[in-house]
């Protein structure tokens, strides 16, 4: 399989930040003379497609429908870009490496880009091939939207007391460990509900390789996996997600928090501000590293069902997701798909400098 580059994007590079939680500043407040403390912050959400919270009150269905319209309308726009990250993922190069120079003026085999890519695919599918797999993804993330506000009314947030600037150290970080715990079960609770909806997404893609035609719809590919697969083809893939979305979640906001209490001083005259986009920043650290969870639970997603992306030669059958990890890191390939735009021929490939 020919290696794209490592350089590593926000979980899941630009894409998955598409989907990518908004994160609102914290309301200011003043520093305890003794204590100073960072400002509240919202929990961090992971920037791969997953959904973001809703209203409540009266208002609470209108803004549910208005958060999954919003959400569609993101998820359209970004499925070329997904589309395109995923046959990267699975090792599809039907275009050859072009020779380019880099910053230090030596030559260098670079892949094609997104751009090149998806012309690619419009060239084979037309216009309308950049949105192949858009249906179970769109049902996928409304499912997620409608789970996470369903919860949100089941276990109210109201009853998690925010980080104040007036709380000790010990207090805010029990705080923050109790938001990042309620986070993490609407996370999870809304993965595991959505995760059969994202594989059948998964595997319509991927029909692009072997220009298969074998998950056509929703409701087909649903009876096509339960018979072949059982339940637990619904499920592949999941477990990675899952640590995925845990360890983003955990390191974001503990990073944030630290970094807001020892390395954030209440003297400097912006640091309100620079608090306010900490956990930004964290998001996009962290998610670079929790990138290979989500390219792991992607292939296991596609492994061995029949499909020529799933079969060598393009993958192995993996016996499992830590027999798959463990082989993309053998193979120095846990960041494959990573980036879209600079894309440097790694070591391993198949492709050689003349």
């Amino acid at each position: 399989m020919a290696g794209a580059g490592a350089g590593a994007g926000a979980r899941g590079g630009a894409a998955a930040g598409v989907e990518a939680r908004a994160r609102d500043p914290p309301p200011a407040h003043r520093a305890h003379p003794r204590h100073p403390r960072p400002a509240a912050q919202p929990s961090a959400r992971r920037m791969d497609g997953g959904s973001g919270g809703l209203g409540s009150g009266d208002n609470a269905p209108t803004t549910e429908a208005l958060f999954v319209a919003l959400g569609a309308g993101v998820t359209a726009l970004s499925h070329p870009l997904l589309y395109v990250k995923l046959l990267i993922q699975v090792g599809h190069e039907p275009m050859p490496p072009t020779l380019g120079t880099n910053v230090l003026g030596r030559k260098v085999l670079y892949l094609p880009s997104f751009f090149t890519y998806a012309k690619y695919i419009v060239q084979v599918d037309g216009k309308i091939g950049l949105f192949r797999g858009l249906s179970p993804r769109l049902m996928s993330n409304a499912l997620s939207t409608v789970t996470r506000g369903s919860m949100k009314k089941v276990f109210p947030p109201d009853e998690i007391e925010q980080v104040s600037n007036k709380d000790d150290m010990k207090t805010s970080l029990k705080k923050v460990v109790k938001e990042t715990s309620y986070e993490m079960m609407m996370q999870c609770v809304s993965r595991m509900l959505a995760h059969p909806l994202h594989v059948i997404s998964m595997r319509c893609m991927v029909q692009f390789v072997g220009r298969e035609a074998k998950y056509s719809g929703v409701l087909s590919s649903i009876g096509k996996i339960f018979k072949e697969e059982g339940l637990l083809g619904f499920f592949v893939g999941l477990i990675p997600h899952l640590l995925g979305d845990v360890v983003f979640l955990w390191g974001c906001n503990l990073l944030a928090h630290f970094i807001n209490a020892y390395l954030v001083d209440d003297s400097f005259s912006q640091a309100l501000a620079i608090r306010s986009y900490t956990k930004f920043v964290m998001g996009i650290a962290v998610s670079m590293l929790t990138y290979p969870f989500l390219l792991v639970g992607d292939l296991m997603a596609v492994n061995n069902c029949g499909l020529q992306a799933g079969l060598p030669p393009y993958s192995p059958v993996f016996k499992s997701w830590i027999h798959c990890w463990k082989y993309l890191s053998v193979q120095g390939q846990l960041f494959r798909g990573s980036s879209l735009l600079f894309r440097r021929v790694s070591s391993g490939s198949c492709f050689a400098l003349e």
